[in-house]
């Protein structure tokens, strides 16, 4: 078996499979494989973290530059938020700025949309 079929092989093992495999080397050749699996499992556990930070749950929507309306996007705004006519208009004008923080995926989605419409640009963080 060349090293490639064997790593192939490796690699295509269930964890219940290599955790056995690493108990018949140990006791094959009496050594210890703690300290590379501790390891092993600080990478997992790093790329499983990793992993969660990747899947964000709440959105901040950021309104990055207002366009040629800018009267539709302060109309967009009032809309979307509990603001009124000068909060919503010294919001716009201050762009970049954040419209709406700590919202779910769809509403953000949603929300930038609505804003894009009335011909802003938005960027969700």
């Amino acid at each position: 078996m060349t090293n490639e079929e064997l790593v192939e092989t490796i690699e295509n093992m269930t964890v219940l499979e290599l955790a056995e495999l690493v108990k018949t080397l140990e006791e094959k050749f009496g050594v210890s494989a703690s300290a590379p699996v501790a390891v092993a499992a600080a990478g997992t556990a790093a790329a499983q973290a990793e992993e969660e930070e990747e899947e964000q749950v709440v959105f901040d929507v950021m309104l990055t530059d207002v366009g040629d309306q800018k009267i539709q996007v302060i109309k967009a705004v009032r809309e979307l938020t509990p603001l009124g006519l000068r909060e919503a208009k010294e919001v716009v004008d201050e762009a970049p700025s954040a419209i709406l923080t700590q919202i779910p995926r769809e509403e953000a989605e949603s929300a930038k949309e609505r804003l894009e419409e009335a011909g802003a640009t938005v960027e969700l963080q």
